[in-house]
């Protein structure tokens, strides 16, 4: 049996991999030192490695995504990588899709989303490859299997998408009223998190669910896709607090319960779904 080449996963796979070692080695916090944003306000940056120009409250964020990238996300693409070259299979090519979708959500979040640094080619490469790899194996993947819409399936869906809503909307709706910024704000002039999660997850939630009671095969594609990322958001969230409490940034329990315990909890049952879904599919 030939094997199959992905030569844009073995790249995905090299850049994912520096742009998180750099990351991970940026970790030290005795560099924070004040500064005046754009707005007049007076906030903390980092100060030390890749991040230094990012603020006190992101860095650390941006850390723990690299830990959760390098030492859980990498050896997962390099895995289904590895299988999609040995197995002619279907549901390895699904699977592939399903992490490089995984990839294009961090290349987007890194690129827009942390102060230019020296790393904003990798980022770019990053998710140019990750975006048209995606791209590349949805166009061949001839995918006709439906994944059956159970109850419990429904719920995650709706959860998920209101939960993105829930969490996210309540610092946004304080500053329509008063027309000022966020207060974490800090040096950048958006946060791109709610682009990604309000504006393309959440609805995707809705949209899935809709295909799969349609028994629309696209429903499961989108689907596997949901439930990868998902659970690497939910692994993710671990280590971004322990970064931030390691750094002595203060996290609220209200903050904590509603964002990053519940981001851990969905990510349990989409693991679990993940399970049922592709062995049903097989």
């Amino acid at each position: 049996m030939k094997r199959r080449k992905d030569y844009l996963a073995v790249i995905t796979i090299i850049l994912l991999s520096i742009s998180s070692i750099v990351g991970v080695l940026s970790m030290n916090f005795n560099y924070a030192h004040d500064y005046v944003n754009q707005y007049g306000q007076q906030v903390k940056l980092f100060g030390y490695g890749i991040y230094a120009w990012d603020t006190y409250f992101k860095a650390p964020i941006a850390i723990g995504t690299d830990f959760c990238v390098l030492f859980v996300f990498v050896p997962m693409f390099l895995f289904t990588y590895i299988k999609y070259r040995n197995q002619n299979k279907q549901i390895t090519e699904l699977q592939l899709i399903s992490v490089y979708a995984v990839s294009t959500y961090y290349g987007a979040s890194i690129a827009f989303g942390a102060v230019y640094n020296q790393l904003v080619l990798i980022y770019i490469l990053l998710f140019s490859c990750s975006l048209f790899g995606m791209f590349m194996h949805l166009t061949k993947l001839e995918w006709l299997k439906c994944a059956p819409l159970t109850v419990g399936v429904k719920w995650f869906l709706i959860i998920s998408g209101i939960a993105l809503i829930v969490a996210w909307l309540p610092d946004i709706i304080p500053t329509l009223i008063t027309g000022e910024t966020l207060p974490l704000i800090g040096v950048y002039t958006t946060e791109i998190t709610y682009v990604l999660d309000m504006g393309i997850i959440s609805p995707l939630c809705f949209v899935t669910f809709y295909l799969m009671q349609k028994k629309n095969s696209l429903g499961t594609i989108l689907f596997a896709i949901l439930l990868k990322a998902c659970m690497i958001v939910g692994i993710m969230m671990i280590p971004q607090t322990v970064c931030q409490i390691l750094s002595g940034i203060d996290i609220a329990f209200p903050a904590l319960a509603t964002k990053s315990l519940s981001f851990v909890l969905l990510g349990g049952f989409a693991f679990y779904f993940n399970l049922k879904m592709y062995q049903e599919i097989s």
